[in-house]
């Protein structure tokens, strides 16, 4: 499936990548991504993380979580996790 929309696709891969090599059901933050791809401006990088979690989301791969529940990454404000669906 095509990506469908202009999420950076270093940080959609890094975020693939990262939560491969987790556990079933554990958490990666935006900011793991964006520092695997950013290095020092990590920073710069953690809106274009949150977008790629979000085509993520809508490609029914990962789901975000805010304090351990499902939240639309689209209006959380905050802190949020990412994980694969369950």
């Amino acid at each position: 499936m095509p990506p469908s929309s202009a999420a950076d696709p270093r940080l959609v891969a890094s975020i693939r990548a990262l939560l491969a090599l987790r556990a079933e059901g554990a958490t990666i933050c935006p900011s793991e991504a964006a520092r695997e791809v950013g290095g020092d401006d990590w920073r710069d990088l953690m809106q274009p993380a949150r977008d790629a979690a979000r085509e993520l989301v809508d490609a029914g791969e990962v789901e975000v979580t805010q304090r351990g529940e499902v939240v639309d990454v689209r209006t959380a404000r905050g802190p949020v996790r990412i994980r694969r669906v369950r």
